[in-house]
């Protein structure tokens, strides 16, 4: 079909099948998947740890400091690592070849 007489849609639905778009989505789903199952990993253990290893969770480590506390504090610390990652990662592998795939699409000329 003609680009020019193609809706936005049919363009959507061409660029879809394109392996740069296929490359893309598997990019994004190996890094976004593997770092939210860390993410929700650690965040489980420290729950399950306050509930079930009280006695662990409450142990000093210097002052009123106690283990329970730096966890809670590195949760802090993991979830501004993690969107320093991402952030990072989004702009320079990611955002590059979406901007060429949606450049594509509103040129009408999926490859």
């Amino acid at each position: 079909m003609n680009p020019e007489t193609q809706t936005l849609g049919e363009r959507y639905l061409a660029v879809q099948q394109t392996e740069e778009f296929g490359e893309l989505r598997r990019r994004f789903r190996g890094f976004v998947f593997p770092l939210t199952a860390f993410f929700l990993a650690w965040y489980f253990l420290y729950v399950l740890l306050s509930v079930f290893a009280t006695d662990f969770m409450s142990t000093k480590v210097f002052g009123n400091i106690n283990i329970g506390l730096l966890m809670g504090l590195g949760q802090f610390v993991t979830t501004f690592a993690i969107t320093l990652l991402y952030s990072r990662w989004m702009n320079r592998e990611f955002d590059p070849r979406a901007d060429a795939i949606g450049q594509e699409l509103i040129d009408g000329d999926p490859s």
